[in-house]
């Protein structure tokens, strides 16, 4: 039996998603067949049911491996700014860096102050901004490069955990 790192086992979760899309169209295949009336059946090489029996087993590692993807993400940890956080949480938190990398860029586009035309005939108006655009690059960078440290120290944990499953059928 071969176990497998987190790491092979989350792209394993693709790999069997994308099989059981593959057998659910090729059991859509093997079902139908289109023959003149009274001709003698041809042989097919695989039924309806070997290829549903082949799903319900790929069903089965993928719950499997789902359950040992989720229990090493909530009981193994990264270090990050000087805490222990569980993988699950670590993840989320590189999301979350993401997302705030892009808010504060889009502030940090703005400018200081800029003319906004057609509101007034005889006025001058000005659109001001009540922050520091180039604060809002230097938090953006900030944010960024921590979901880039956060992620690698995730993706080096994942290599290193190893899961009890036997991906031998499909690697």
């Amino acid at each position: 039996m071969m176990n497998i790192t987190l790491a092979e086992g989350i792209k394993l979760k693709s790999i069997l998603s994308k099989q059981i899309r593959e057998l659910e169209t090729e059991a859509q295949r093997v079902a139908f067949i289109t023959i003149e009336k009274g001709a003698p059946r041809p042989i097919i090489s695989r039924t309806l049911q070997d290829v549903e029996a082949e799903m319900e087993q790929v069903r089965l590692d993928q719950r499997k491996l789902d359950y040992l993807i989720y229990a090493a993400n909530s009981t193994n940890t990264v270090e990050f700014e000087n805490q222990q956080l569980p993988l699950v949480e670590a993840i989320e938190l590189a999301i979350q860096l993401r997302a705030k990398s892009s808010y504060y860029k889009q502030f940090s586009l703005a400018s200081k102050e800029e003319i906004q035309y057609g509101f007034a005939e005889s006025t001058t108006i000005y659109r001001v901004a009540l922050f520091d655009p180039e604060e809002y690059r230097l938090k953006a960078q900030q944010a960024e490069k921590a979901a880039h440290q956060l992620s690698n120290r995730i993706n080096m944990k994942n290599y290193t955990i190893v899961l009890d499953f036997d991906g031998a059928n499909y690697f």
